[in-house]
């Protein structure tokens, strides 16, 4: 092996370029107890799960979905833009089509499909 070989090292550099959008929009309507314990949440009828890029949307969403409906915040990360809120169904309903519609209508977001199991 000539001493070139070892200088030889390709480089790569990865970028992230998020787009602003809702890329999971999703509800779970009557959750087992288990998955309320397990992301230590209290039990109230329904898990609404949304995703964001860029990750701060995330904080918007949650202020956006606690004043459109009687929902809790379960968990936010601004870093990754997870947010899980929780309430009755017709609450997490209300408040996941708030935030993919004020997102979509106030800052250009692309929204994603809201899915329910």
């Amino acid at each position: 092996m000539s001493g070139l070989d070892e200088f030889d090292k390709k480089r790569i550099i990865q970028e992230s370029v998020p787009g602003k959008q809702v890329t999971l929009a999703h509800i779970i309507a009557s959750p087992v107890p288990g998955l309320y314990e397990r992301l230590g949440i209290e039990e109230t009828g329904a898990i609404g799960i949304s995703t964001l890029t860029p990750g701060e949307a995330a904080i918007i969403a949650a202020d956006i979905a606690t004043k459109t409906a009687d929902v809790d915040i379960g968990f936010l990360d601004r870093f990754t833009g997870s947010l899980v809120i929780s309430g009755d169904v017709a609450s997490v309903e209300t408040a996941m089509r708030a935030i993919n519609s004020a997102l979509q209508t106030l800052l250009g977001f692309t929204p994603a499909e809201i899915t329910r199991t």
